[in-house]
């Protein structure tokens, strides 16, 4: 019998989930009569690509894998923007209480982050615009929800996939596919049809690129639906773009020269940070596919820094339980060994640390935020994450 290859929740949380070799070290060590009390601390040496930061997402998963271990966990907030070297996340314990977890608890994060992390990007490239998930059609569908909702904290205005959607609390977002005028043979009956079995609350916006030139089908769009017309979308294929702001830009001409001013123009297939900056002039939304579900993930690694109270790591690491600190006044951010207290900033403000207090052995210290909370904390940590590097830029 044919069935889908995932884990459970279950299968996660009974270590399942993890690479052989530390089930075979958890045996050695119960054989040798050995435990010890650690602190492992998940930090990224590097980010990809030209990243100046990055955003940490999948804390709550991580929470629902180690609730109920005898464990504390400290983590930077969902949503909070880091940097190479600064740990994300702190879990103290009883190694042979949450050792095989590593795996993962470095599999929650990695993937997450980094897509948050290109959503983000995409969300500051598009300039106040809308930025939707069309993604999940290039990942297993089994972890679709995880992803969009990675997409969603990070930045993007809303997602495609309905279990996503019911998951983040959200209506889905979603124009029409080109199945529904190849079924129905005309871009005129797709549309009525549309409008006639749509309620209202769902946006009428015709997809343009099925059968002719998109500059001819928005006009006959616009005709044919008038006021009710929301936008058009070009999802025009890579070998027939050509100059695609071009072709933008004459759909958005003859569009307005009909007097169509309030149809928005919304573009999909193939966008990403870098392409979406030279169509911002002409387009009101994007729909990003590929580049966000499949953004290049944040290499975390989870490092023992402390055993028995001492500072031990292995090499190439720096040992001692640490922590990431902020002046509350001028913003200055810094990584220093954990202590009580961390005094004044020379600027007269106060140092306060940002890893925050999330398990203490084993249960929440704290009801975690809902997404919409949590995208609204990542843009603000985005809009300040932004500032500090185009300051660092100007020294």
């Amino acid at each position: 019998m044919a069935r889908l290859y995932t884990a459970s929740l279950e299968d996660i949380r009974a270590g399942k989930v993890t690479d052989v070799y530390f089930e075979r070290a958890l045996a050695t060590l119960r054989a040798e009569g050995v435990d010890k009390h650690v602190v492992a601390e998940i930090t990224s040496s590097s980010l990809p690509e030209d990243y100046a930061w990055g955003l940490v997402v999948g804390l709550e998963e991580v929470v629902a894998a180690l609730e109920g271990l005898p464990v504390d966990v400290d983590g930077l907030p969902e949503g909070s923007a880091f940097y190479p070297g600064e740990p994300v996340l702190r879990i103290a314990g009883q190694y042979g209480d949450f050792g095989v977890m590593e795996t993962a608890v470095l599999g929650l994060l990695c993937q997450t982050s980094g897509v948050a992390t290109k959503a983000a990007r995409c969300k500051l490239a598009a300039a106040g615009r809308t930025v939707v998930s069309f993604g999940a059609r290039r990942i297993h569908p089994a972890v679709a929800p995880t992803v969009e909702r990675a997409a969603y904290v990070g930045g993007c205005d809303g997602v495609a996939v309905v279990r996503s959607a019911e998951l983040l609390g959200l209506e889905p977002t979603g124009t029409m596919p080109h199945a529904l005028m190849l079924v129905l043979g005309d871009l005129k009956s797709a549309l009525l049809a549309f409008d006639r079995a749509m309620p209202d609350r769902v946006p009428r916006v015709a997809l343009v690129d099925t059968f002719q030139d998109e500059k001819f089908a928005a006009v006959e769009a616009a005709e044919v639906l008038g006021e009710k017309l929301s936008a058009v979308r070009l999802d025009t294929p890579g070998n027939r773009r050509g100059n695609f702001a071009k072709l933008i830009e004459e759909v958005r001409w003859e569009l307005d020269l009909r007097g169509h001013e309030q149809v928005s123009i919304f573009v999909s297939g193939g966008l990403d940070e870098h392409a979406i900056p030279e169509l911002n002039p002409l387009c009101n939304g994007y729909g990003v596919g590929t580049a966000i579900s499949h953004a290049p993930v944040i290499n975390f690694a989870l490092d023992l820094v402390e055993v028995e109270g001492r500072p031990r790591t292995k090499r190439g690491k720096k040992s001692g339980t640490k922590e990431v600190i902020q002046c509350s006044a001028c913003g200055e951010r810094r990584l220093v060994p954990r202590a009580e207290a961390y005094g004044a900033c020379p600027c007269g403000g106060q140092w306060e640390p940002l890893l925050r207090p999330v398990l203490r052995r084993g249960e929440l210290v704290e009801p975690l935020p809902g997404p919409q909370a949590m995208r609204e904390y990542a843009l603000a940590q985005v809009e300040q994450a932004t500032k500090r590097a185009e300051a660092n830029e100007c020294e």
